[in-house]
C-alpha cells in the first residue's frame, strides 16, 4: 500500500512538473507548428531516468520505495517516453537487439495507430 501511495504521490508531482516545464518551453519557443514543450520533457525526463538509473545500479542508492516514487511515479507522471527509453536501453545493453527493435518499433508504430483510432473514434461519435 505504501508503493501506491508513493507512486500516486509522485505521479502528480510529475505531472504537474511536465504541465509547467512544457508549457514554459512551448512558450519560449514561440512556435507553434512543433511540440517542443513534450520533446523538452521527453528529452529531460530520458536524461534523468538514465542518470538516475546509473546511479542505482552502479552504487545501489535507491530503496525500492524511492524508486517506486521517482521512477515510476515523478518520472511516470512526467513522461512515460522516458521508461520507454530506459527500458529499450537496457534490451539493447543486455544484447537483446531484437527485443530493442521490437519495443521501439511496436511503441511507435502502434502508439500512433491508437492515437489515430482514438481520433477517429471520436471523431466518428461525436461528428
Amino acid at each position: 500500500m505504501l508503493n501506491i501511495l508513493l507512486v500516486g504521490l509522485g505521479g502528480a508531482l510529475g505531472s504537474i512538473s511536465r504541465y509547467l516545464v512544457s508549457g514554459w518551453v512551448q512558450t519560449a519557443s514561440k512556435n507553434i507548428n512543433f511540440p517542443f514543450g513534450t520533446l523538452a520533457v521527453n528529452l529531460a525526463g530520458c536524461f534523468v531516468i538514465g542518470f538516475l538509473a546509473h546511479l542505482a545500479e552502479a552504487r545501489g542508492i535507491f530503496s525500492s520505495e524511492t524508486r517506486s516514487f521517482v521512477f515510476i511515479g515523478i518520472l511516470g507522471g512526467f513522461t512515460t517516453f522516458s521508461s520507454f527509453g530506459n527500458e529499450t536501453l537496457n534490451l539493447l545493453r543486455s544484447g537483446e537487439m531484437l527485443s530493442a527493435l521490437t519495443n521501439i518499433g511496436t511503441n511507435v508504430i502502434f502508439g500512433l495507430a491508437a492515437v489515430w483510432l482514438g481520433r477517429t473514434t471520436a471523431n466518428l461519435i461525436w461528428k
